[in-house]
Formats: structure tokens, C-alpha cells, sequence
């Protein structure tokens, strides 16, 4: 098993910066793909960034040029660079991690490219962006 543990989420102010960390344990060597997702109070969950195993990333249309997505594999740790923070940044953040085989299995969504469905998930981050 894999377990994902988020942190660095927080309260800020419009145009502040925040950078979530997601740190792996377990059998990480199963993982190949990871990404961030967001859900907003009452909305449904949206891939925010994708970072593939050959290193390759993509983001969701809204937080492009804003959000940066790394991962140190040798850490076992993913993180997600925000800045220029808006007011609808605002969301519980979760870390997501699987054994990517294929890109057939990919979906595109505003702008996120990767996995929908994750074997692994961790509990939230919670980001606060005041106007």
C-alpha cells in the first residue's frame, strides 16, 4: 500500500503564494504518475496538475502559468507551487498517486491531462484565499 500525507495548506490573501507538499510512504515504488486535484465548497473535484513518469506536466486551464508541479522522486515528495492565489483557488487540495501503464487511460478536462481515477489519495490540504 501507498499512503499520502498533504500539507502547507493555509489562509492567505489575494495574490499570495502557498506551496503544498505531498509526501509518500509505503510501497512507493509503485508509483509512476502523480497529481493534484481541488474541490471547491460545494463543487465537484477538478485535476489541477498532472506530473507523468518521464517528468512531463500539465495543468488545468485556470491555474496555468500560476501553479507549478515537481516532484523529488528520491523524496518520495510531490509539490505544487501556487501563486498569484485568487479568491476561486479556494478548495480542500489532495494529493493523488498510481502506477500509470498507459496513456490510453488519460482524460482531458479544462486543460488537466492525466488520470481521473487514483488508487491512492490523501485526506486534503485545506487553501484559503481571501480577496
Amino acid at each position: 500500500q501507498v499512503q499520502l500525507v498533504e500539507s502547507g495548506g493555509d489562509s492567505v490573501e489575494s495574490g499570495g503564494s502557498l506551496t503544498l507538499s505531498c509526501v509518500a510512504s509505503g510501497e512507493t515504488w509503485k508509483i509512476t504518475c502523480m497529481a493534484w486535484f481541488r474541490q471547491p465548497p460545494g463543487k465537484e473535484r477538478e485535476g489541477v496538475a498532472f506530473i507523468d513518469s518521464d517528468g512531463s506536466t500539465n495543468y488545468a486551464n485556470s491555474v496555468k502559468g500560476r501553479f507549478t508541479i515537481s516532484r523529488d522522486k528520491a523524496k518520495d515528495t510531490m509539490l505544487l507551487q501556487m501563486n498569484d492565489l485568487k479568491p476561486e483557488d479556494s478548495a480542500m487540495y489532495y494529493c493523488a498517486a498510481d502506477q500509470c501503464t498507459s496513456r490510453s487511460q488519460y482524460t482531458y478536462s479544462n486543460g488537466y491531462y492525466g488520470l481521473t481515477e487514483y488508487n491512492y489519495w490523501g485526506r486534503g490540504t485545506h487553501v484559503t484565499v481571501s480577496s
